[in-house]
């Protein structure tokens, strides 16, 4: 006996850019498995509002930003907690992001200097216009209240 066998078929249709060689657009989605490794503590730290830099137990290099080893001598690092007042060293405003930050736009992403730091930390500063910003505008930490364990579970406000 001879079935009859037919995929279900959906009403949704496919965006062509391009004819000649085809370019369409489609949707994909995946879930990756990721892990934080040696800077675990740091994405737990901004879980429990605090900021966490690392610092060379040889050379005592400070970084705003979770480092397993000296980027100076090479040595071991330990984690000590950034202050949460800092300045803008420098920002742009962006105009374009991606996905998680399109409604955004736009956005002003800073480099945020601590006293006693030897290095800067990225982040989005929120709650002031691209022309209010400025070189050494003192800043605050804020941090999410539902953690996600992502850099942006922490961000800047104008102090």
């Amino acid at each position: 006996m001879d079935k009859h066998y037919q995929l279900p078929e959906t009403q949704d249709g496919t965006v062509l850019f391009n004819t000649d060689p085809i370019i369409q657009k489609y949707h994909y989605e995946i879930d990756y498995l990721h892990s934080y490794a040696q800077d675990s503590p740091f994405f737990v730290g901004l879980s429990q509002g605090k900021l966490l830099g690392s610092h060379c137990t040889s050379c005592g290099r400070r970084f705003a930003t979770p480092r397993g080893i000296c980027m100076e001598c090479g040595g071991k690092t330990e984690w000590f907690e950034l202050p949460r007042e800092g300045r803008v060293h420098t920002f742009t405003t962006c105009h374009f992001g991606g996905e998680a930050f399109l409604k955004e736009t736009p956005f002003t992403l800073i480099l945020v200097e601590f006293d006693g730091v030897d290095t800067l930390f990225l982040s989005r500063l929120v709650g002031a216009e691209p022309e209010e910003v400025y070189i050494g505008m003192p800043v605050w930490a804020r941090f999410i209240r539902n953690s996600k364990f992502k850099p942006t579970d922490v961000y800047f406000v104008p102090r």
